[in-house]
Formats: C-alpha cells, structure tokens, sequence
C-alpha cells in the first residue's frame, strides 16, 4: 500500500510527552482492575460489535463511497460489512472451544505431569488501519483481540476521514472508552500511536511504513503484526482454459480499482499463449463492465497522489520500451475530477520499469511470459516474497511443485484473492510482505499470551537427580543417552 506519508520519519516522542499515553493507561488500568473477561463477556462485546456494524452499514456504504470519490456500493458491502460480519459469526461459534486449555502432550521426562498451555488476554491491543479496505481491515483485528479478551486502541486512516468518523461512531455506540477508543489524525498522530507501549501493535500498510512502525515499536519492546504487501504473482499454466482463468483475473483485478494488497501484480502466461489471454481479458472486462463511463460497479482510485502515480507507472514503462495496451468499454475518457483507469495491459515489461520494482495497487496489469515452469519459479524466487501466489492449473503436479518451491504469504489455486475470505485460513504475509498472521484462530492466538503450565505429579523423575549425585545417576545418565 502506497502510503509513506502515512507517519512521520522522526525520532520516536518520548512517552511522557505523548498525548495519547492517557488512553492507553485508561484502558490499561481497567484491565487490571477487572481482569481478563469471561466467556460470556466477550461474546457480548462481539454482538455488540456485530450490531454496531448492522446499525450503521449505510453509513459505511455512503462514508466509504464520499472518501473514494466513487466506490462500488456493493464491493463495499461485501467486503466492508459482510466480510466483518461473517468473521464475528465464525468467532463467535467457535470461541469456547478456542478459549479451552490445550493439552502439550506427553514427555517422557514428565511421565506422569501433566502439561497445558493456557490462554490469556494481553492486555491492550494497537490496531492502525489502513485505507483500502477502511472498515474490514480495521475492525478485522478488533474481533480477535476482543475474542482473545483484550482492550484495544484504533487509529484509523486519515485517507478516509468519512469513514473515520462512521467507525468512531461505531465503536462508541459498542463500547466504553476503556474497552475500545478510535484515535484520529494524520501523520503525526499515526507517529505518536506506534509509539506507544501497547502489549501488541498490528499495521496493515505498505512495507515502507511498517519498517518505521516496526521500528517505533522496538523502543518499547512491543510484539508486532504487519500486514503488508508485495508483488503477487499469477500463473497460468500452458493448458489452463483462459476464459476461465482471465474472467477470475479481471475480477480480481479490477475489484476495488485494483487497490487491495493481494491484487494480482502481474501474471505470467506462456509465449504461445500471450495474444490469446489478451484477447480473453478484453472479453472477461467487456462482459463485467460494457462502458466505463458513468458505471456505478467501477471503483475509483482514492485520490490525486495515487491516480498520478499510476500514470507515472504507465509513462515509465512506455518510455522504456513497454507496449501498452488498455481495455477501455466504450472508449471512456475520464471527465475531470474523475480518477478512473481502465484495465491497462503492459507487455514487454523489464525489472528496471517501475511498476515492477513497487507494488501497483491499481488496475495495471503487467504481463510477462515464459517457455518453461522453472523460469518461473526463479524468477518469482528471486524477488521479495509476495503475500500471495495464484495458480491457474488443472495438473496437481505442477500445482504442488509451484507451492512448494515457492514461498508467499498464503495462495490461491485456480482464482484470486479469495483465500483471504475464509475465516479458517489464517492471514499474513512473510518476509518484505508481512510478520505474523490473524483471522479466526490464527486472530485469537496472535492476541493471546500462550502460557505453558505444567502440573507435577506427587513422583517425579526430576526428584532422582538432585544433590549430591553418585554412581547411580551416572548409570542413569548413560541409559538416558542410549534412550532419548
């Protein structure tokens, strides 16, 4: 995500004079002197939170489409609000069986011990929201850390500041200022947030901006999520059906104007088979999307500073030899003040190009061919690892060979994107694209303290080795090395 101004590149604030220390301390003294939440406690922040969410979808919808200029009421609707809905559902119906002590089973030098590891709330969780995907992947962290019975701190994207104030609504309808509470602000705000000494701060962001926010984070010791991004490749293989597999890309594609963090960067199609996949995205894109003109299903980029820098990637690449070509319905041609971009092809497309040296986030479509698989997977080996893959491929073979010779956050076989939205799939990236993950348990866990309990037996094989040692326990010690 291309938002580098997002915090400020200073030294970190001291605490004492960071203005919202006293937010923290708020929450961070509440938890203390109540303690971690029942069971029933949390199920009741999360209906609140899931009604909350219901009351206001409107309002999203108009906040989400007045901050993007134009936004697909209903792309918003499924990802912003049912998105959310669906993982409070899933969390709330397997909540109980999360929360129950796991057994770390048997060890030889424990015979008769038995062991557990307990989970338990942190304490107070920093969530910094990104712009994208405003509301999802806001409130997405929120439901873990609420599952895993925390307090939570939100700073929300000052790029949709529409949107922000719908969710501080939100949460105040929901919560007491001590449980959740939504900060505001621009750079420097976001500056101050990831300076605090929260118990565990998640980012979903650009990698540019995770590395300050990471680095912020370090000077208190605070454990991280981040959320990042990356170049995601797509691969089709050499018999995959194209009107299938180009239908899926368009749509993945084009989806919230390209601008999510595993979009489909760039697609790899074999030589032979070049022409026949453009051909078959023109197709795909005509049928979703007959004109662009004046269509209400198109979402815009968000603002200025982006939609110049999707045509500095365009001129870029054409200056160095890329040949464009743009899927345009109807031939629109943007009136002014509108920040529409068709779908644009760019073929022939080399390292030293922009727009393959920093993640697109818009509707650019690098394509790069290839003759034999292993190209591929060097070529995708010896870039940052991405957040996620797709592969288009009927052959199990290959499929299997491509996923396990290759490393990405998570991936998605024969589509895209849509990995992220099953709830028992954790999420996160690796490398450049991301540290840690969430999503239904993987969330919980995350937003938990694991504690390993281990419960003695009234014998032990530990009380055979106390002082003072002898003979015998060398005797011992010499079967122990034959044994374990």
């Amino acid at each position: 995500m291309n938002d580098t101004n997002r915090l400020a590149i200073a030294s970190t604030p001291l605490l004492t004079d960071n203005p919202l220390m006293p937010l923290l301390q708020a929450q961070r003294e509440d938890f203390l002197r109540v303690g971690p939440p029942s069971y029933e406690q949390r199920i009741d922040s999360l209906k609140r939170l899931r009604q909350a969410i219901v009351d206001h979808h409107e309002q999203i919808l108009e906040a989400v489409n007045a901050d993007f200029g134009h936004r697909s009421r209903h792309e918003t609707f499924f990802a912003d609000v049912i998105g959310l809905l669906g993982e409070i559902r899933h969390t709330r119906k397997h909540l109980k069986k999360w929360m129950k002590p796991r057994r770390a089973g048997w060890s030889p030098q424990f015979p008769l011990a038995k062991a557990r590891i307990q989970c338990q709330p942190l304490g107070v969780i920093g969530i910094i929201g990104p712009w994208n995907v405003p509301v999802l992947l806001t409130l997405s962290p929120l439901v873990g850390a609420l599952a895993a019975g925390n307090r939570a701190l939100i700073k929300t994207s000052e790029f949709c500041p529409r949107t922000a104030e719908v969710v501080t609504s939100m949460i105040k309808q929901a919560f007491t200022p001590e449980q959740v509470t939504v900060v505001n602000g621009g750079p420097e705000v976001a500056a101050q947030f990831s300076a605090l000494p929260f118990d565990h701060l998640i980012f979903t962001g650009s990698t540019q901006v995770g590395r300050i926010v990471m680095r912020a984070a370090s000077e208190n010791l605070t454990p991280v999520t981040l959320e990042l991004g990356g170049k995601s490749p797509t691969i089709i293989s050499e018999d995959y059906p194209l009107d299938l597999a180009a239908g899926r890309i368009a749509q993945g594609k084009l989806l919230n104007g390209g601008q999510a963090c595993i979009a489909p960067d760039y697609v790899f199609i074999p030589t032979a088979r070049r022409e026949q996949l453009i051909e078959a995205l023109r197709v795909a894109v005509t049928r979703s999307y007959p004109t662009f003109a004046g269509n209400t299903d198109l979402t815009w980029v968000v603002n200025d500073r982006h939609f110049a820098r999707l045509k500095a990637h365009i001129a870029d690449a054409t200056a160095k030899g890329a040949e464009v070509v743009e899927i345009n319905p109807g031939n629109l041609t943007a009136g002014p003040g509108e920040r529409i971009l068709p779908l644009t092809l760019l073929l022939g497309v080399t390292d030293d190009m922009t727009v393959m040296q920093e993640e697109i986030f818009g509707p650019l479509l690098p394509i790069k061919t290839y003759d034999d698989l292993s190209q591929v997977i060097t070529y995708v080996n010896n870039h940052p690892r991405p957040l996620a893959l797709y592969h288009f491929d009927n052959n199990a073979a290959r499929t299997e060979r491509v996923l396990s010779q290759t490393a990405s956050g998570g991936a998605c076989v024969n589509d895209v994107l849509f990995h992220v939205a099953h709830e028992g799939l954790p999420f996160g990236g690796v490398g450049p694209s991301g540290i840690g993950r969430y999503h239904g348990f993987d969330g919980f866990v995350t937003f938990s303290h694991q504690k390993s309990v281990l419960y003695q037996s009234r014998w032990s094989v530990q009380s055979l080795i106390r002082p003072p040692y002898g003979p015998g326990l060398d005797r011992v010690m010499r079967l122990a090395l034959r044994w374990l």
